[in-house]
């Protein structure tokens, strides 16, 4: 893949992905349009087709492409995204209202990454790696599922820590300060699972929200975090530019 001088040292996934950008905000792959299969795009760039896949993945997720089985992918139509979420902990929020905070501790474990926790880490399929599956209560109410997995090389005592005295946000900004925070939000149906830790009906709507930390030049945790969205909504203020 030829590249400029701007993007010496950037990774080959994320040279894919700003070629992608690049098509879709300079206009030549218009809303609707659909763009260059993947093994197209593999050709064309010189890169893998697993490269070429996790970019168009991520995008998806993101909201900018749309892959339709069988169809191939397009480009999304434009919504508007929120940039505006900052990483805070749970526990400071709930006391902050004058409310109580517990956590029930589901799951502490090692366990092997599949496919898709090893490219969230950005690790081997295989690479052992930590998971942890909380819930976050807010005077006895679950408020949150927080479904985290974290690489062993950022938090080698991940597994060691009692989450019911702190929370994981306490304990990974004590490890080292992030560099890099990606937050994709989406609103989901509450599952079985869901359901029962959360005290929620079938049917009710989920709000989802992915969050992926940087740190020391490495993805440090993939965690997902579910709320009622009947009783849970996200918000916040930013400075405009001028």
């Amino acid at each position: 893949m030829t590249h400029g001088s701007g993007e010496i040292g950037v990774s080959l996934g994320q040279r894919v992905r700003n070629h992608i950008l690049e098509k879709i905000n300079s206009g030549e792959w218009r809303e609707g349009s659909r763009i260059p299969s993947e093994s197209r795009l593999s050709e064309q760039l010189g890169a893998s087709r697993m490269t070429i896949h996790i970019a168009m993945r991520d995008l998806s997720a993101e909201g900018l492409l749309v892959r339709r089985q069988g169809a191939g992918t397009f480009v999304a139509a434009r919504q508007s995204q929120s940039t505006f979420m900052e990483l805070r902990n749970i526990q400071s929020e709930i006391e902050a209202r004058g409310n109580q905070h517990t956590t029930d501790v589901i799951k502490m474990e090692e366990v092997n990454s599949d496919l898709n926790i090893a490219t969230e880490l950005n690790v081997v399929p295989g690479t052992t790696v930590f998971h942890s599956l909380l819930v976050h209560r807010e005077n006895g109410r679950p408020l949150q599922i927080e479904d985290r997995y974290v690489n062993p090389q950022f938090s080698p005592d991940y597994l060691e820590q009692d989450f019911t005295k702190i929370t994981p946000y306490v304990h990974l900004m004590a490890v080292a300060p992030l560099e890099e925070v990606e937050h994709i939000i989406q609103a989901v149906l509450v599952d079985d699972f869901s359901c029962e830790l959360l005290e929620m009906k079938q049917g009710e709507p989920l709000l989802l929200l992915r969050r992926r930390t940087w740190s020391r030049g490495m993805i440090a945790t993939s965690a997902r975090f579910l709320h009622p969205g009947f009783r849970f909504s996200l918000a916040g203020r930013m400075p405009v530019s001028r």
